[in-house]
């Protein structure tokens, strides 16, 4: 999720948006914006260049995650295992929408990491942008978890899994 943007002239300043309006404004209204976020295209730039943190729980973890992603989960998430990761590098967390990512984020930043980013929108906006996913095999898959039926409205595209 990375500090990179805000060291890459090319990206700086730039606001995240997510493709609908309705997700927009709930997006607005759910997030405290308590960090900074960067949009999914921005994220998938820096894809290969960033560590990436998965901040849902591993039942969703297993359906699939983006590629080369680290579970972090978020009801136990513990700052000890990401210990070995510098406190310099640029990191993206996610989760599904936002808000737990958001929260997983603030504690990283109050740990002492530089360069921390909130992807906006989640991994249904990654996936309702047509970025990739992949399960546990490292085979990619239209699976994603979609957390609950309330939740779920907002992946649009991909194959829902509860």
């Amino acid at each position: 999720m990375a500090i990179i943007v805000s060291c890459n002239p090319m990206l700086k300043g730039q606001s995240p948006v997510v493709g609908s309006s309705s997700y927009r404004v709930m997006l607005k209204a759910l997030l405290d914006h308590s960090v900074p976020e960067m949009s999914v295209e921005t994220a998938a730039i820096l894809h290969g260049k960033s560590i990436f943190l998965d901040a849902r729980e591993v039942s969703e973890y297993e359906v699939s995650h983006i590629a080369d992603a680290q579970f972090v989960g978020y009801d136990h998430f513990d700052i000890n295992s990401i210990k070995d990761i510098s406190k310099n590098k640029p990191i993206i967390v996610y989760c599904s929408v936002g808000y737990r990512s958001e929260k997983i984020s603030e504690q990283l930043i109050a740990a002492g990491y530089k360069d921390v980013h909130n992807m906006y929108g989640g991994l249904f906006e990654w996936k309702n942008q047509g970025h990739q996913v992949i399960d546990t095999t490292g085979n990619q898959t239209e699976k994603v978890h979609a957390f609950s039926k309330s939740w779920g409205v907002w992946l649009k595209k991909g194959e829902k899994v509860y």
